[in-house]
């Protein structure tokens, strides 16, 4: 049974999803997010690089985020979306798991993307405290200290560099997966960063902290942070029965996760009607980066909505065209001789 209709139904409640449902909310667009309230950074303590809230803790933000989407009547929902279909009379159910569906003339997927970590013992409990990714969300976090990148593919060779830029204590650990090429061996050897080969083992925490990474044959390296580039991959099971699918993405010849791709920069995907915004279109959009992309994705659903206001108008208006044409001739012939128009 179907309890609401709404202009949009914007899938996922982070950045981006609540940048949309801001923007469309103060377009006066009846707007419902649905959140599943799986954040991808909901383990980090705080979020960085976003002008003017630096630092803040992510749900706080997210927080703040619902508490302004409803500020201007927009709805959002705890819940998870488990599919969306296409209506006969055009426009898309939504189901959302143990609830009533609702319709929607626009969806909007921004559910982000989801981490597969390597199977080491002890890199998941520590994901985004002391193992991290991303060296601008927390390269100033580690400056000086010891970071220990551990090998997953080619494109750890580039985060060794890259987190090159925080500290001169970095260490690239192999881990029988990663070959540098001498190329990279010598561009490596001159940034002063030191290869350890063998396979991880585990990581070593004491007190709460991480304090090693140890390897096959024992050996415990000492390190404050560890570093790995994980696989991401788009949450697009809601859209699977309109056909739309996640495709890879690659570094340095290497997959690392797929998104959902958009038919044009404005966000739409090739389904009408749907629209993506944030991580799940882009894999390097940061928090301020996706809250923006929602932004911008929310007035281009806005556009879309308002020619299609406007083509129904049309369809409703009395007058055909040439019938506006001679009114408006009369009317102003009338004016030019001074006479008062007839109703």
């Amino acid at each position: 049974m179907t309890s609401h209709s709404y202009d949009v139904v914007i899938i996922g409640g982070g950045p981006a999803g609540l940048g949309a449902g801001l923007t469309l909310s103060r377009a006066r667009r009846r707007v419902l997010v649905v959140d599943a309230g799986r954040p991808r950074n909901r383990s980090a303590a705080h979020a960085h690089n976003y002008l003017g809230r630096e630092g803040v803790p992510p749900l706080e933000l997210l927080a703040i985020g619902r508490d302004e989407v409803a500020g201007y009547g927009g709805e959002v929902r705890a819940g998870t979306v488990t599919s969306v279909t296409r209506l006969d009379s055009g426009g898309f159910r939504v189901h959302i798991a143990g609830q009533s569906t609702v319709d929607a003339r626009r969806v909007l997927l921004a559910t982000g993307l989801v981490d597969d970590l390597p199977p080491i013992p002890g890199i998941a409990d520590r994901w985004g405290r002391d193992v991290l990714h991303c060296p601008y969300c927390h390269g100033w976090e580690t400056r000086d200290r010891p970071v220990g990148i551990i090998g997953v593919g080619p494109g750890s060779i580039h985060q060794a560099l890259l987190w090159r830029q925080w500290t001169d204590e970095v260490t690239l650990l192999t881990n029988d997966v990663v070959e540098p090429t001498d190329e990279d061996r010598v561009k490596l050897a001159a940034r002063g960063i030191t290869v350890v080969a063998g396979k991880v083992e585990r990581l070593v925490v004491e007190d709460d902290a991480l304090t090693g990474i140890e390897l096959g044959d024992g050996v415990v390296v000492a390190m404050d942070f560890a570093v790995v580039l994980p696989v991401a991959h788009a949450e697009d099971g809601p859209l699977a029965e309109l056909g739309l699918r996640a495709v890879e993405q690659q570094m340095a010849g290497a997959p690392v996760g797929t998104v959902l791709p958009k038919a044009s920069p404005s966000g739409a995907t090739e389904v009408p009607g749907v629209w993506v915004a944030g991580n799940v279109g882009d894999h390097r959009a940061q928090v301020i980066v996706s809250a923006a992309d929602g932004v911008m994705v929310g007035a281009q659903i806005n556009f879309d909505l308002v020619d299609e206001d406007t083509a129904r108008a049309v369809a409703a208006y009395p007058f055909t065209p040439e019938m506006e044409r001679e009114v408006c001739d009369r009317v102003l012939a009338d004016r030019r001789h001074g006479l008062t128009p007839s109703g």
